[in-house]
């Protein structure tokens, strides 16, 4: 069983219960007590010099009391790392959100933050201080995955605002988003990269086709047809389509040409052209002459 007491000052001989400032550690049965209060309006005083001692007791044997060394709250105290720390990727910048590491009166202490950030397998800088909890790092490459941990300061402003530095967060990594011109660079290297490619395509489709021009023509010649007649003739082997197709080649009797050579005299030769005659026409002169 322990009891603690707990006095303001080396000065003040006085000693108080612990359960008179809402910290229950009398009677416990264990060997350690958490004087974390409950809300800000319990526990010590934050800006008081406080110091324990705690002594032991078996039925109705007690222990001499055992003080342990002075503390100030504001200057001992153990900061954590922030809590809650949520990040947004934007444009080229990290937003970064998270709560303080514990409730203080805006009256006595105040937090203040530093933001450690890298690229990834780059060089680490450091950010701030913020006093709010939102941060913005701006200035960032886009598409790029960034690192970054958050620390609080506490800064004790009752007095002579002493600075107390807390916990690194955990490590944690986010790529940024594409800014407006990333994004219109983006458009215009897509947009040419599909000209050249097409370019080269319609290159090299012309060049296969000058070599290869016979091959080519080759395979998009149709091939040679059968003529319906003779397909006709294929299906049904009966009907006289081959003694009709015979007497359409065959000459007629009365397509035959004549030639005259009329003979004049020589003076009159040249006066007087020759002449030919056709079964259609007849005759154009008749004048003495030989017939061939």
């Amino acid at each position: 069983m322990t009891q603690g007491r707990w006095s303001t000052s080396p000065s003040d001989s006085r000693w108080y219960d612990t359960s008179d400032i809402g910290v229950h550690c009398m009677n416990v049965t264990t060997t350690e007590c958490n004087f974390t209060p409950s809300s800000l309006s319990n526990g010590f005083p934050p800006h008081f010099n406080v110091s324990l001692r705690v002594r032991a007791k078996l039925e109705d044997l007690v222990s001499p009391w055992l003080s342990v060394p002075w503390f100030l709250y504001y200057w001992n105290v153990t900061v954590g790392p922030p809590e809650n720390v949520w990040v947004t990727p934007g444009e080229g910048s990290l937003i970064i959100r998270f709560s303080s590491p514990f409730d203080i009166p805006a009256s006595l202490a105040t937090f203040v933050y530093y933001v450690h950030y890298w690229e990834k397998a780059g060089v680490q800088k450091v950010k701030g201080p913020f006093r709010s909890n939102s941060i913005v790092l701006d200035d960032l490459k886009p598409l790029r995955e960034y690192c970054l941990q958050v620390k609080a300061h506490l800064v004790w402003t009752y007095y002579n605002n002493i600075s107390r530095p807390g916990h690194l967060s955990n490590i944690s990594c986010y790529k940024t988003t594409m800014d407006a011109a990333t994004k219109l660079q983006q458009v215009i290297i897509i947009a040419v990269g599909i000209f050249l490619l097409l370019s080269a395509l319609a290159g090299a489709c012309f060049f296969l086709v000058l070599k290869y021009k016979g091959l080519v023509k080759y395979w998009f010649h149709s091939p040679p047809s059968i003529p319906s007649q003779i397909k006709e003739y294929l299906k049904d082997p009966s009907q006289p389509i081959l003694e009709a197709l015979d007497k359409d080649t065959l000459p007629t009797d009365d397509a035959w040409d004549s030639v005259s050579i009329v003979s004049f005299p020589e003076k009159e030769q040249e006066d007087v052209p020759q002449s030919t005659w056709t079964q259609d026409s007849g005759p154009v002169c008749q004048p003495v002459g030989q017939e061939l």
